[in-house]
C-alpha cells in the first residue's frame, strides 16, 4: 500500500476540498486527487462524493475514517517516542577494531568510558578485516592505515609505527652468529601476505629462513616473546612486553596512521559524539604507546 494515501485521505476528510488539503500538506490538489483515486481503486470503493459544501465522505469513507485516525495516532505516538533519542547519552554503539589493539590498548579506555556513561553500551566487533562503515556494518571504527578510502568522517590521530621485533634472549643467542643477510636467523611467517613479504625482502635479513604460516598477529607476538624468531609487529609491543626488542639495524615504518572513523549521519547522535570525543582524547593520551616512543 502507498502510505502517502493515508495523510491525503485524512486531509481531504478534514478540509472538505482538494485545494485546502493540498495547502495543509504542502502539495498540489492534482497530486492529492491522484492519491485519493489510487486509494479508491485499491479498495474498490468511492470514498468521497462532491456536494454543495465540497467533498463529503461516502458511507465507505465514514467507515474508513476512524481506522485511518487510529493509524495516524499510532504513528504520531511512535514518532514522539523516538524523537530526541539520538540526543540522549544512552543506547548502543557498534565499535570495530583489530584484536591486538582492542585487547591491549582499548580495553582500559572502554572500561573508563563505560563507568562515565552507564547508559551507553558498546558492541565490540573484533576482526583483522575491515568492517564497512558505508554499508552500516559498524558505527565507529579504529583503524591503522595509510589512507582512508571510504566516504566517512575521520579523525587522523597519529602515526602507528611498525617494526621488526624479537625476544632479547633470541637476539643475544642468534644474532652474533648470523650471516650478513640474516643466514641462520628465522622469521615467523605471515604466509603469502605481499606487504609482509616485502618487509622481509627489504629488511637487513632477506635470507633468513621463513618458518610457519600464521595470520594472527597476536600469535606472532606470543611466539616472538617465546623466542621463535623475528616478526613484524606494531611498535607498542615493546612498551607492554619488555622482553621484546626492536632488532638492531632496523628502522620503524611510519606509513600508517591511527584513525577513528564514523558514518556521516552519526555526527549529530549524542552518544556517538560523546564516545568518539572520549575515545580520541584517550588515544591521544596514549599516543606514545602507539608510536613506540
Amino acid at each position: 500500500m502507498d502510505w502517502k494515501s493515508l495523510p491525503a485521505f485524512l486531509a481531504v476528510a478534514r478540509q472538505g476540498s482538494l485545494r485546502a488539503a493540498g495547502e495543509q500538506l504542502g502539495t498540489t490538489h492534482a497530486t492529492l486527487r491522484r492519491q485519493i483515486e489510487a486509494l479508491e481503486t485499491r479498495l474498490g470503493v468511492q470514498l468521497f462524493r462532491r456536494g454543495t459544501a465540497g467533498l463529503q465522505l461516502t458511507a465507505a469513507g465514514r467507515t474508513l475514517l476512524p481506522q485511518a485516525l487510529e493509524a495516524e495516532d499510532a504513528l504520531l505516538k511512535g514518532f514522539n517516542a523516538v524523537q530526541g533519542l539520538d540526543r540522549e547519552a544512552s543506547g548502543r554503539i557498534r565499535l570495530s577494531a583489530d584484536p591486538m589493539t582492542a585487547h591491549f590498548l582499548l580495553a582500559p579506555v572502554l572500561a573508563e568510558f563505560s563507568a562515565l556513561y552507564p547508559e551507553i553500551d558498546i558492541e565490540l566487533q573484533l576482526s583483522f578485516g575491515i568492517d564497512s562503515i558505508e554499508n552500516l556494518e559498524t558505527d565507529v571504527s579504529v583503524r591503522h592505515m595509510a589512507e582512508v578510502d571510504e566516504d566517512v568522517v575521520g579523525r587522523k590521530l597519529f602515526p602507528l609505527s611498525i617494526g621488526i621485533y624479537a625476544a632479547r634472549d633470541y637476539l643475544d643467542r642468534a644474532l652474533p652468529s648470523a650471516g650478513p643477510k640474516g643466514q641462520g636467523l628465522q622469521w615467523i611467517g605471515y604466509g603469502s601476505e605481499p606487504e609482509l613479504l616485502s618487509y622481509i625482502s627489504e629488511s637487513p635479513f632477506p635470507e633468513a629462513r621463513v618458518r610457519h604460516s600464521i595470520q594472527d598477529p597476536e600469535m606472532h607476538l606470543h611466539l616472538a616473546r617465546a623466542g621463535a624468531g623475528l616478526t613484524v609487529l606494531a611498535a607498542w609491543v615493546q612498551v607492554r612486553f619488555p622482553e621484546l626488542q626492536q632488532v638492531p639495524g632496523t628502522a620503524l615504518d611510519n606509513r600508517r596512521s591511527t584513525w577513528v572513523l564514523l558514518h556521516h549521519d552519526l555526527r549529530r547522535v549524542r552518544r556517538v559524539r560523546l564516545f568518539v570525543d572520549y575515545l580520541c582524547a584517550a588515544l591521544m593520551e596514549r599516543r606514545a604507546d602507539f608510536i613506540g616512543g
